[in-house]
């Protein structure tokens, strides 16, 4: 089977107005701006309103990533919603996206795979594209954080926010697109990082309330060990897949966690700072948002020439993994 070129043909991004700066979380937690820049390089984030949910902000950065496409939302034949914050169980957030969008002809599926979940969204897409099945999917990554925060934890409340980024997927011209994909995971470290209430294994209760099992938990230092190993190995590997080398590439997008693991890949991968999309210091950590929001601004900013070989890359919870080398 010929296989079809498949790139991303429209981006978009949305983040709520609230703002958290790290003063507010210092009147909130024994923290410091000084701390939280030093470890995390974050200095605010966007927080939700009340009554946003999930598929509100998808919506909104879903818009604008089909108007840059120059399609409607009824050319769409899948959508795809990477989230660990869906609206709820089910429907599933992409239905819910999908309903308010008028995508009627479109299929669509939420995904879990925690912060590398965009990555493993746009493999899914691409791959319908490139067998001919679908011939334009959206993907977003879509978070509300904050709801699922606990706010008296100073090592979980001063890393995360909400906030949602979309693409469209095409056929693009041969020579352009996706080039590879790189996916993994070590269940074996799932106590790492999760959120334990509301499933099967632990069902809602007075009792999972009160144990603040509806938040998130992590242990940072293992977490901390675990990107910074797998962030410039994922990438590379995924540059091998490609046929090409760590100085081809252009532009590094990498899942804004925390700024000395994005230094530590930069460090791996031998690139200076200039050739890395960084945004971390105004959003913080938005999860399967976070690489297609930065990838939205690295667009709007102009950083993005046709030709340029843009490598994306994430760690998360599951733990799992996620790369991708796209000529742009």
């Amino acid at each position: 089977m010929n296989l079809l070129p498949v790139g991303i043909i429209g981006t978009g991004k949305y983040v709520p107005e609230k703002v958290l700066t790290n003063q507010d979380l210092e009147r909130m937690v024994d923290t410091s701006d000084e701390w939280i820049v030093t470890r995390t390089g974050m200095r605010e984030r966007r927080i939700a309103s009340a009554d946003q949910a999930s598929s509100d902000l998808a919506y909104e950065a879903a818009t604008i990533a089909l108007k840059n496409a120059g399609i409607g939302a009824e050319d769409l034949d899948l959508i795809i919603v990477a989230t660990i914050t869906p609206d709820m169980f089910f429907p599933s957030t992409a239905c819910i996206l999908q309903d308010r969008l008028g995508a009627k002809k479109a299929a669509a599926f939420d995904l879990s795979a925690a912060c590398s979940g965009f990555i493993y969204g746009l493999a899914n897409a691409a791959n319908f594209i490139a067998t001919g099945t679908y011939k334009y999917v959206l993907v977003v990554g879509a978070e509300c954080l904050s709801k699922v925060t606990d706010y008296t934890d100073r090592n979980t409340c001063i890393l995360f926010g909400d906030g949602a980024g979309a693409v469209v997927l095409g056929q693009v011209p041969e020579g352009r697109g996706f080039r590879s994909f790189e996916l993994g995971a070590d269940g074996s470290g799932g106590p790492l990082l999760n959120l334990p209430g509301g499933g099967s294994r632990c069902p809602s209760s007075h009792k999972s309330v009160d144990e603040k099992k509806h938040y998130m938990h992590m242990a940072g230092r293992e977490v901390f060990k675990f990107a910074v190993r797998v962030m410039g190995t994922a990438a590379e590997e995924a540059l091998a897949k490609a046929g090409m080398k760590k100085s081809d590439i252009d532009l590094l997008v990498p899942h804004q966690a925390n700024i000395r693991i994005i230094e530590a890949a930069l460090e791996k991968l031998e690139l200076p700072e200039e050739k890395c999309m960084i945004n971390l210091h105004k959003y913080g950590n938005v999860s399967a948002a976070s690489i297609p929001i930065a990838l939205a601004e690295a667009v709007e900013e102009n950083r993005l020439r046709e030709g340029d070989c843009v490598v994306l890359v994430g760690f998360g919870g599951g733990l799992t993994w996620g790369a991708s080398v796209i000529i742009w």
